[in-house]
């Protein structure tokens, strides 16, 4: 696996065979949804193909960030990317990372299970309208009503939630933030800038949930999972910027302007290169911050805001040159370009935006 050797002058971070193997499987995978297909799903209000999805369950990644699959969230990460080269729409993040990467920390097995075989899919309900760190915005509230829990609030934007089988719902309790188990959570799907990753609004008028997770206060359970959230997000844009920049050295090769290629003008070339160095230091960045957290190092914390604030916007950034080496085309339906650049721009609100997390690197840098 990617290697991060402390106290020598080299740094050995290139993939094992395995890891480069899992890579070579998922970008051949990926290769298999067309644009018309990104096009069909983008248009259909459930968002993916059972089919393929039943194939990425065979392929055992609903399953990879089980504790016993033997991969941790680098190996996520490098499927991650190749996804995003797609943009693939449907479920795999909020069921097969974020509610696999929250029933995990939350020590809720029985649900790892579903998840893993592809049968359930989950999500998380957390964010609420507001500002700050996504957990500060919470103001959804649960309370026990006899034997058992209910809650009440309004959760205006969950990933899948109106195709997920559950859904585990952040709220406020006596004793901090908790976590509890909606089953069949019936949200309403909402429009939204990314039409590859369907959102949901999921309001709460007590209903009846299971508690998740340690008694007490899970604020810092929580902030962990969402860390590795953002490093998954971070992965997936690597893959969108890298498809971007595809796309625009081999359109300026092919585009003939005044008698010549436009990659033969100084502002292209200029642009790409450009590209090309803020994709590349994004994706050490992510790397870095994904082994950090597999091996626990102590910067995991601030690795992972690093790599979600930096990459975010270096996809938006990325995203957006594409088009603009397009020209006019690039905001055609027919091309691939717009489909990106959604995706890159939901991505960096998505989690509260990377203002969030460059704040988290000053907090860290200079003190609360």
């Amino acid at each position: 696996m990617r290697r991060w050797r402390r106290g020598e002058n080299a740094v050995d971070f290139t993939f094992d065979e395995e890891q480069l193997a899992l890579q070579d499987v998922a970008r051949r995978a990926m290769e298999e949804i067309d644009g018309d297909a990104v096009r069909r799903l983008a248009d259909d209000p459930v968002g993916f193909d059972a089919d393929h999805w039943a194939r990425l369950g065979q392929l055992g990644w609903t399953g990879m960030l089980l504790p016993d699959s033997g991969a941790g969230l680098l190996e996520m990460c490098i499927v991650l990317e190749q996804m995003g080269r797609v943009p693939m729409p449907g479920p795999f993040f909020s069921s097969a990372v974020y509610a696999t990467l929250a029933a995990r920390a939350l020590g809720a097995d029985d649900l790892l299970a579903g998840l893993a075989e592809g049968g359930q899919r989950g999500t998380v309900a957390l964010h609420e309208q507001g500002h700050g760190h996504p957990l500060s915005t919470v103001r959804a509230r649960a309370r026990r009503k006899g034997a058992g829990w209910v809650v009440s609030g309004s959760k205006p934007i969950v990933v899948d939630g109106h195709t997920a089988d559950w859904a585990i719902v952040v709220a406020l309790a006596e004793d901090g933030i908790r976590s509890f188990l909606l089953p069949s959570p019936r949200a309403e799907a909402v429009p939204n800038l990314d039409p590859t990753r369907k959102l949901a609004r999921l309001v709460l008028d007590d209903e009846s949930v299971e508690p998740l997770g340690p008694t007490g206060d899970q604020t810092d359970l929580w902030r962990g999972v969402l860390d590795d959230v953002a490093v998954a997000l971070s992965a997936e844009l690597i893959g969108v910027s890298h498809r971007a920049l595809d796309e625009a050295v081999e359109y300026a090769r092919e585009r003939v302007v005044f008698d010549r290629p436009i990659a033969t003008f100084q502002s292209v070339k200029h642009r790409i290169v450009d590209m090309f160095h803020s994709l590349e230091m994004a994706r050490a960045g992510v790397h870095f911050a994904a082994w950090a957290s597999d091996t626990g190092a102590p910067e995991r914390a601030r690795a992972a805001a690093m790599a979600a604030a930096y990459t975010t916007e270096t996809a938006v950034r990325v995203t957006g040159d594409n088009i603009q080496v397009h020209g006019g085309v690039g905001f055609t339906w027919a091309n691939d370009a717009h489909f990106l650049f959604t995706r890159a721009k939901q991505n960096e609100v998505l989690l509260g935006g990377s203002g969030i997390q460059w704040q988290q690197v000053a907090t860290e840098l200079v003190g609360a």
